[in-house]
């Protein structure tokens, strides 16, 4: 027996769930229009651990995606899964399928040096390259190819305003990125990712480790970048994900247990174990 659940102000947010079981946890496009990002009966190991059990998630483009849960209930894993980044650790194996624009990332001809330049990601630590402030952004697109100084010029310029960071640091591009606040090491790392032009920005909880007001400056611009950007974005304050995000899926021992709208997930949760989460009963 199924239960359809569906929040008519959302047209993405109609799930259908065993009755009694994790209502809310797999998402179905209700507007007939896919999502930017679509995972199917995602399973994940760690060699024989399983580390992620049997996800459905669909994500729609533009707008904010939080994930939320304890530490260690699979949220850094999920995003490492969306541009392949787990590709990396021996052992690792993924079952099901990760749609982006409709085509699975993990299909044997796929590029994956293409793919994480469309889905870049920013994350714990702010980590520079040691190397100078103009340096660091437009190492992306000299890989990619660019040379000629006056393009580099502009993608500099572009990308440091889009991440809020030009008018801090215009007169002194020179200076090595290691000379930056950690707040501004942030914002130069969200720059550097820009500057490749990707589509989808995935932020492992990027204002972890750095002080209250820059974690305000990096909040404002995820919000004025959401109108531009596909933004999935792992955090473990629950204040943050209600303030910026405008979807929220909660994790927990490597299960989606319910993914809505944010203002309902917070105030209205349709699982006992986030309404739990939330209100401080455990994590």
């Amino acid at each position: 027996m199924n239960i359809t659940l569906t929040n008519p102000h959302n047209p993405f947010e109609q799930r259908t769930a065993p009755a009694g079981g994790a209502a809310g946890a797999g998402l179905l496009p209700a507007n007939g229009k896919p999502g930017k990002v679509k995972v199917e009966d995602l399973n994940f190991y760690y060699g024989a651990k399983q580390a992620l059990f049997k996800i459905n998630l669909e994500v729609a483009q533009n707008g904010v995606t939080a994930l939320i849960g304890p530490s260690g209930c699979g949220k850094t894993t999920f995003l490492r899964v969306l541009n392949r980044m787990n590709d990396l650790i021996p052992g690792a194996r993924l079952e099901g399928r990760v749609l982006l624009d409709g085509r699975d990332i993990y299909e044997s001809s796929r590029d994956v040096v293409e793919l994480r330049k469309r889905v870049g990601m920013v994350f714990q630590q702010p980590n520079p390259f040691p190397k100078s402030i103009y340096d660091n952004v437009a190492y992306g697109p000299r890989i990619h190819g660019t040379r000629e100084k006056r393009s580099l010029d502009e993608i500099v310029e572009r990308s440091l305003k889009g991440g809020a960071l030009w008018e801090e640091v215009k007169d002194r591009l020179g200076e090595p990125a290691l000379s930056l606040s950690g707040g501004q090491q942030q914002r130069l790392c969200i720059a550097r990712v820009l500057a490749v032009q990707p589509e989808i920005l995935l932020m492992d909880e990027p204002t972890s480790a750095i002080d209250p007001i820059a974690t305000q400056r990096i909040e404002d611009l995820i919000r004025t970048l959401c109108h531009d950007y596909t933004i999935i974005i792992v955090t473990h304050n629950m204040q943050q994900a209600a303030r910026i995000s405008d979807w929220t899926g909660f994790f927990l021992q490597g299960e989606l247990v319910e993914f809505g709208k944010t203002a309902r997930i917070f105030t209205k949760p349709l699982d006992r174990r986030t309404e739990d989460y939330i209100t401080g009963r455990f994590g």
